[in-house]
């Protein structure tokens, strides 16, 4: 009897925790309907709300601060790709404009659309972290190792940095996600950081130290779909999946970095500076992106 109930046991706890963080999921339309390309995609928006004054620099709304494209091909490496928010695109019924700009100007739904008409790629799944709820998972997994290779000081994201590697709480760590301005390379140092946050929570989670302790699990679930908003097919299982994407694609035989660049300061008018694709180069990458043909030749680092 008593075997039985711990058999019970061990099934119905990990079957009822994910019952339960599936219902406290948030979810939004998102999704084109366009037809479906070959593997996995996901779509990953930092979205760097101030609603909930977690960052408290005076601006208000909601931005793409980070954007991201995960795929997981049918075979070959797992990728995953930053698209610069200032990467100069065309968003369908608006014209020319940076990529962050398809949010503020139409939601996941129109930022989906310009990703797909960008890529080729069919967004199979979309995934929006709330920039803000990035210290309280950090938090819940007990804090994660950063690395950057110079000081910072820096009052806009409130970063402070002593050069090297650090374990961060959360609060350093969404400053160390947020900070633009004192990176010699912009947003695609930034976009590099916010992958290593990222990837540095995957590692921390995927420890038997968070994975068999119940408190853990049940705060770090509640801390994570809190900060996340998905499209209205996407369950805690397509998640967890998507982890494991994500923890291939930052693994050693996995694929991360950007998209093939012509120019850092283009300048067509009207927006200021922005990203601009290699137009020659890009297309290419995104079909090799998409048959898990890319290797780490083809990506800027």
């Amino acid at each position: 009897m008593l075997l039985v109930v711990l058999l019970v046991l061990l099934i119905a706890w990990p079957v009822g925790l994910l019952v339960w963080a599936d219902g406290k999921i948030q979810h939004t339309e998102a999704l084109s309907g366009a037809s479906n390309t070959p593997g996995t995609t996901y779509l990953i928006a930092g979205s760097d709300s101030r609603a909930d004054g977690t960052i408290p620099d005076g601006t208000e709304g909601q931005r793409t601060d980070s954007i991201m494209l995960l795929q997981q091909p049918a075979s070959g490496p797992a990728a995953l790709i930053s698209l610069p928010r200032d990467t100069y695109v065309e968003i369908p019924g608006h014209g020319g404009n940076k990529l962050n700009a398809a949010y503020a100007l139409g939601g996941a739904p129109l930022l989906v659309q310009t990703v797909e008409h960008l890529t080729g790629l069919t967004v199979d799944h979309y995934v929006q972290i709330g920039m803000g709820g990035v210290q309280q998972v950090v938090d819940a997994v007990g804090g994660v190792e950063l690395c950057l290779d110079y000081n910072v000081s820096d009052p806009e994201s409130m970063l402070e940095w002593t050069a090297g590697c650090h374990i961060a709480d959360g609060p350093t760590a969404l400053a160390f996600s947020r900070m633009r301005k004192q990176d010699p390379k912009g947003d695609i140092g930034r976009a590099e950081r916010q992958r290593q946050v990222v990837g540095a929570v995957v590692k921390k989670v995927a420890t038997p130290a968070t994975l068999l302790n119940p408190a853990d699990q049940v705060k770090l679930l509640d801390a994570g779909t809190g900060a996340l908003v998905v499209d209205t097919d996407t369950g805690i299982v397509d998640l967890g999946r998507m982890a494991l994407a994500f923890r291939a694609a930052t693994g050693p035989n996995g694929i991360v970095g950007t998209p093939p660049v012509a120019n850092l300061n283009y300048r067509p008018g009207r927006i200021g500076s922005a990203v601009l694709l290699d137009q020659d180069k890009a297309p290419t990458f995104f079909q090799r992106m998409r048959d898990g043909q890319l290797t780490a030749a083809d990506v800027t680092p």
